[in-house]
C-alpha cells in the first residue's frame, strides 16, 4: 500500500518556454500523477528554468545534490558525464525519430540509464521527447551545401559534438544559451542557429531571421531526468504511477511534435520565411570516416555497437 502520510514535493524543470511543444505535457504528466497518487506526489513544472541563468550542467548538479527533482534535456549536454550520450546529436546518424526512439527506449537506453544511475541521476525509461531534426536558419542568405557555411557565425548548444561537426564544415561555431537567442539574432551578433521548426516557432526566431535550409542535420530530443535519491525515496507503487504517466504523456508529446514540425513548413513560409532543402551530401563528404572514428572511441565500443546494431554499420 502507498503511505498515505508520505509526501513528495519538488520541481521538474525545462528550459522551453510554456508556450512550447514541451510544458504542456510535462504538466500534464505530472498533474495525472498529483491526481493518481491522492496528492502524495506534487512536482511544479517551471519553464524556462525557472528564471535561473544556470548553465544546463549547473542545473544537473543540483539534481544530483537533490536541490531539483526533475529536468528534461538534450542528451549530449549530460556528454561531460556520460560520453555515449553524445550518439543522441551524432550527426546523419538516424533516419527517423523511430530509429531513435527503438534505440533509446531499447538496449541502448538500459546501458545509458545504468551510465547514468552511477553518477546520481535516473534516465526515465520511454522519457525521451521529441524535438526534432534540426535544420540551419539564418538572417542574410540561404545554405544550398556545406561551402555555403564557410565563416558562417552560428549559434550551437552546449556541446563538444556540436562544435565539432559544425568546425568540420568550416562554420563558426558559437555557444549559446536558448533563451538568448533571439536577442542575439536580432541584434546580428549571430548570423544563424540551427534547430527543429517547433523550436524557431516556439520563440518565435521568424522574426529574426529569413531563410530556413533544411539540412536534418541531427536530431534532438529532450531526456526527462530525476534525481536518483529522491526517486529512490519513493515506494515502488509511486513510482509505478510515475513511470506509466511518463511514458503515456511522452508517447502523445511525440505524437504531437512529429505533426506539428510537419505541418510548421507551411505556416513559418506564411510569417515570410524562405525555405529550401541542402544538398546534405556535401554535408557528409566534410565528415567522413575519421570523424565517426572520433566519436566511436569518445562513447565506446559497447555504447557504439548497440547503435550500430539499430542504424547500421558507421565507421
Amino acid at each position: 500500500m502507498i503511505n498515505s502520510r508520505a509526501k513528495w514535493k519538488g520541481r521538474q524543470f525545462h528550459y522551453q518556454p510554456e508556450k512550447s511543444h514541451v510544458h504542456p505535457f510535462l504538466v500534464d504528466l505530472w498533474n495525472a500523477v498529483r491526481e493518481q497518487t491522492d496528492g502524495l506526489v506534487d512536482i511544479e513544472v517551471l519553464a524556462d528554468n525557472g528564471g535561473t541563468k544556470l548553465a544546463h550542467l549547473e542545473v544537473v548538479d543540483q539534481l544530483i545534490d537533490g536541490q531539483i527533482q526533475f529536468y528534461a534535456l538534450m542528451g549530449s549536454i549530460l556528454g561531460p558525464l556520460v560520453p555515449a550520450m553524445n550518439i543522441q546529436s551524432l550527426p546523419f546518424i538516424f533516419r527517423s525519430s523511430e530509429d531513435v526512439y527503438a534505440s533509446m527506449d531499447g538496449a541502448l537506453g538500459d546501458f545509458l540509464r545504468n551510465e547514468l544511475r552511477s553518477k546520481g541521476i535516473y534516465l526515465f525509461p520511454s522519457g525521451l521527447m521529441e524535438n526534432g531534426f534540426r535544420h540551419i536558419v539564418t538572417n542574410n542568405r540561404p545554405i544550398f551545401n556545406a561551402e555555403d557555411l564557410e565563416g558562417l557565425t552560428i549559434r550551437i548548444p552546449e556541446g563538444e559534438v556540436f562544435e565539432d561537426t559544425f568546425k568540420a564544415f568550416g562554420a563558426r561555431p558559437v555557444q549559446l544559451f536558448v533563451l538568448e537567442l533571439y536577442e542575439s539574432l536580432k541584434n546580428g551578433s549571430l548570423e544563424a542557429q540551427e534547430n527543429p521548426l517547433a523550436i524557431i516557432e516556439s520563440l518565435k526566431l521568424y522574426e529574426v531571421t529569413k531563410y530556413i535550409s533544411k539540412t536534418s542535420h541531427m536530431w534532438s530530443g529532450f531526456n526527462i531526468i530525476g534525481s536518483l535519491s529522491f526517486w529512490e525515496s519513493m515506494p515502488l507503487e509511486i513510482q509505478e504511477i510515475i513511470l506509466k504517466n511518463v511514458k503515456t504523456y511522452v508517447d502523445k508529446q511525440r505524437e504531437y511534435t512529429i505533426n506539428l514540425n510537419h505541418n510548421l513548413s507551411e505556416m513559418l513560409r506564411e510569417k515570410g520565411m524562405i525555405i529550401n532543402e541542402a544538398d546534405t551530401s556535401t554535408f557528409r563528404q566534410h565528415l567522413g570516416g575519421s570523424f565517426y572514428q572520433k566519436w566511436k572511441n569518445e562513447v565506446g565500443d559497447h555504447a557504439w555497437s548497440l547503435l550500430e546494431e539499430r542504424v547500421g554499420k558507421l565507421c
